[in-house]
């Protein structure tokens, strides 16, 4: 089972890619995973809104590394940070870009979780709108794909895990984390055809 996560925040060493990175190494200790690939938004650059649209036929390295990650991905795990009680920009910038019926098979046979970041105490809103977004676009384009009904809140980053990812050491966050990714695999292993496993 191959895994995606995407750490959407563009900030430049960011609380969510600090996540993010724990988050890999919860999943990989799961021994389900075949593979954790993390995708970071630091250099984003797809078109804003009504703008102009990917060039699949020559896309930039960050555009190449999203689409292809995200296909070969089973499991698709977005990290959205929370700002001003909303979910980020890129991420509803990507979900527009990616909605149209060229990019379809992105949504089919694959099943999405949705974790919010937080320097303080939110990450309840990004997790759960961009879960709506993710589900009307399987929707719209009559994909067969499972929106994972378990979110989580990650609260106070920085005071949970150091520079390098590390657990700082509250039980309680690294539980929450374990039962996330533990749930999301399961789901995982339920939705997700035997053969694509490989």
């Amino acid at each position: 089972m191959k895994v995606l996560i995407l750490s959407t925040s563009p900030r430049k060493g960011s609380l969510t890619l600090r996540f993010s990175r724990y988050l890999k190494n919860e999943i990989l200790n799961s021994g389900i995973a075949e593979s954790v690939h993390i995708q970071d938004f630091e250099d984003f650059d797809l078109p804003t809104i009504g703008r102009s649209k990917i060039n699949t036929e020559n896309p930039s390295t960050f555009q190449k590394s999203l689409l292809d990650s995200w296909n070969e991905a089973q499991v698709i795990i977005f990290c959205c940070p929370e700002y001003n009680w909303t979910t980020n920009g890129e991420v509803l910038i990507m979900t527009e870009q990616l909605s149209s019926k060229s990019f379809s098979y992105l949504f089919d046979n694959k099943v999405f979780a949705f974790a919010g970041t937080s320097s303080g105490r939110g990450g309840r809103l990004p997790a759960l709108e961009t879960a709506k977004v993710i589900s009307k676009i399987i929707s719209f384009q009559n994909q067969f794909s499972i929106v994972s009904p378990k979110i989580l809140e990650v609260h106070e980053i920085a005071q949970n895990l150091n520079e390098n990812s590390l657990s700082k050491g509250n039980t309680v966050f690294e539980s929450g984390v374990q039962d996330f990714a533990r749930y999301t695999l399961k789901v995982a292993a339920r939705w997700v055809i035997a053969e694509k496993f490989a």
